[in-house]
């Protein structure tokens, strides 16, 4: 008698890249093939390489020496399913893959991403396919869990880079003002804010009044410092702004016809276009205000590359190795989150769409203000 078909799953990145992707894909391929002899398949870029087929035998020879390594050896990419360019065109690709995901006769595919993933990824389970999802960005705003693959890493990255400013910022006498990633969530800027020593911090959930931030950084001035370290998140919002931003926000849920959702769309458009610059706009409004020489320093892609930390190699081995007994109990639909310090299933459906934002009174937004760090309000 010939033995049963082994069993076979296939894994994607998608999204920005995070250290510790990696780790992940290591995880699960190796827990699936080591522990249960199921064959493992990855998709090249995301789903964009699930919709044209373009995929690779993952086995103990490709997930050796990647643990340490940055990036992922998949690829990725941050396209829709639903709103997919292919051959020029926009087109839906739900249905190619679905079928793609069959003819592979796959037990489960799982998806390691942020926000954009989560939503693709329930696009799938309600086609009738079993998705598991792994939970990966460096903004660490996914909701229901604890923390992300990447936030770890790139949390120390920006620290050490604002340890590093002091220096020069107190040699010149000057302001240096650091953009950190997080456009729409503060959880890296303050963070890294708090554990480099900023002596100003803005995130996006505390529209700033750049009249405070400049009073703080005179107030220092005069009693102990000549310098200043802001770090400020590049979604970060003065109040004239955010207060703008809500209005038009409430308005566009509002429209009552589609001439005036589009005309209030290009009104929010055209608001995003003029925040950008606005860490140079902030830099050059305090040196205004405080008479003192501002330097800006955007980092940037650095904080997503490089060898992930230990921190995020764990917790990209916890979930991932979780992800495969989840799917050998045939749990599916789900999300693998660390909460208080286990492994848990969240439904996707309860995080697609969802945001994880840092809540005002949150413990490091009190430590801060206990520090005497100021958060621009």
């Amino acid at each position: 008698m010939k033995p049963p078909p082994k069993k076979r799953i296939g894994i994607l990145t998608a999204g920005g890249d995070s250290p510790g992707l990696n780790a992940a894909i290591r995880a699960v391929g190796k827990a699936a093939i080591g522990v249960y002899g199921w064959e493992v398949i990855g998709f090249r870029d995301g789903f964009l390489g699930l919709a044209e087929d373009r995929w690779v035998e993952l086995n103990k020879s490709t997930l050796a020496g990647i643990l340490t390594v940055g990036g992922t050896i998949l690829g990725t990419s941050r396209d829709k399913i639903h709103r997919m360019e292919i051959d020029g065109r926009i087109r839906d690709m739900t249905d190619a893959i679905a079928a793609n995901y069959r003819r592979h006769k796959l037990a489960a595919l799982v998806c390691i991403g942020g926000g954009g993933t989560h939503k693709n990824a329930l696009r799938l389970v309600k086609k009738g396919l079993n998705i598991i999802t792994l939970p990966k960005t460096i903004d660490n705003d996914v909701a229901l869990t604890d923390a992300t693959i990447g936030f770890d890493t790139a949390l120390g990255i920006a620290a050490e880079a604002l340890d590093r400013l002091h220096s020069t910022a107190h040699s010149h006498h000057r302001i240096v003002v650091a953009e950190i990633m997080g456009h729409r969530a503060g959880w890296l800027t303050l963070g890294a804010g708090i554990g480099g020593g900023a002596d100003v911090i803005l995130i996006p959930e505390i529209p700033y009044d750049v009249e405070k931030a400049a009073a703080a950084i005179r107030r220092r001035s005069r009693r102990h410092g000549n310098f200043s370290i802001v770090a400020v998140a590049e979604g970060a919002l003065s109040k004239e702004y955010a207060a703008a931003f809500a209005s038009a926000s409430r308005r566009k849920k509002l429209a009552r016809s589609e001439e005036e959702g589009a005309r209030i769309r290009a009104e929010l458009k055209e608001l995003d276009d003029r925040h950008a610059g606005n860490t140079l706009r902030l830099a050059q409004q305090l040196e205004s205000l405080t008479g003192l020489e501002a330097r800006v320093t955007i980092l940037g892609y650095v904080q997503r590359g490089g060898t992930p930390s230990v921190t995020d190699r764990l917790l990209a081995t916890r979930l991932g190795t979780a992800c495969v007994g989840f799917i050998e109990k045939g749990i599916f639909g789900v999300m693998v989150a660390s909460r208080g310090g286990e492994v848990k299933p969240v439904p996707i459906k309860d995080i697609a769409g969802n945001l994880k934002t840092v809540p005002i009174g949150h413990q490091w937004i009190e430590a801060a203000r206990m520090v005497g760090t100021c958060l621009g309000d």
